[in-house]
């Protein structure tokens, strides 16, 4: 089964909502074009990492980014791995992914799981608490965000549920591009699955982000890549190459975790 993704590596307008729906929606129309089964979005991408604004900026429950999501995916028959919105419930605010259906139909909310210190998310975010699996297209697969993938025994929880793909949004920042590459790389490696991680390009007054979305296959090979400016990226994955490679070595049989 082949399906075609398209990664949005968008620069983001940092603290700016309405301005990154409309940078959105000309980015979607744009990768449309190329008539692809899952639009995939960066982290964040409503507000940027404007975290001391995020109680003001946060979106309620992430309804409007919700709404967006929603009526983008019924325009063009397209399933949304929506990015991650900042989301607010009563006096918190989560990191949190959406993902919707072609039909419009809001199948997952992963909020992140591991909070990335050095940026201060732990002192403007609360932690997920729940899996990042979901289904499209009668597939198993999974969902985290940025920090999850230093975490490979938070990536192998997903891949022993059968996940044969690993959505990762992102806002990587530039000095650690090898870190980015090479974790992307391993995690596909070790689980044999397919990465598609959607990072964002640009800066904001404190960072400056690697851009980078990368498309790769279950033996680590590397699809598609894109440079450090926005673009979108697209690529067709045949999801057949998993069963393919997890039965040439069979590392999901061969393992061991009594003694883990």
């Amino acid at each position: 089964m082949k399906l075609k993704i398209a990664c949005l590596q968008m620069d983001i307008v940092f603290g700016d909502p309405e301005a990154n729906y409309l940078k959105a929606r000309d980015l979607i129309e744009k990768a449309m074009k190329e008539n692809p089964d899952i639009l995939v979005l960066p982290e964040l991408w409503t507000t940027g990492y404007d975290l001391t604004r995020l109680d003001e900026l946060a979106d309620q429950d992430c309804r409007e980014t919700i709404r967006f999501l929603k009526d983008s995916a019924v325009k063009y028959n397209v399933h949304l791995v929506g990015g991650s919105a900042a989301g607010q419930t009563q006096d918190e605010v989560k990191n949190t992914l959406l993902i919707i259906d072609n039909k419009g139909e809001l199948k997952k909310q992963y909020s992140k799981l591991h909070l990335f210190k050095l940026m201060d998310e732990h002192h403007y975010l609360v932690p997920g608490k729940e899996d990042g699996m979901f289904e499209l297209e009668n597939r198993k697969l999974a969902g985290v965000i940025c920090y999850d993938i230093r975490f490979p025994e938070w990536i192998r929880t997903h891949t022993s549920q059968g996940a044969e793909a690993l959505f990762v949004v992102a806002e990587w920042p530039k000095p650690r591009l090898n870190h980015w590459r090479a974790l992307l790389i391993a995690r596909a490696i070790e689980n044999q699955c397919f990465v598609i991680a959607c990072n964002r390009s640009g800066s904001d007054p404190n960072n400056e982000f690697a851009g980078h979305s990368m498309i790769i296959d279950p033996w680590g090979e590397v699809v598609a890549e894109a440079g450090e400016a926005e673009e979108v990226l697209t690529a067709s994955v045949d999801f057949d190459r998993v069963g393919e490679i997890r039965k040439l070595i069979p590392i999901f049989a061969d393992r061991r975790p009594e003694f883990y």
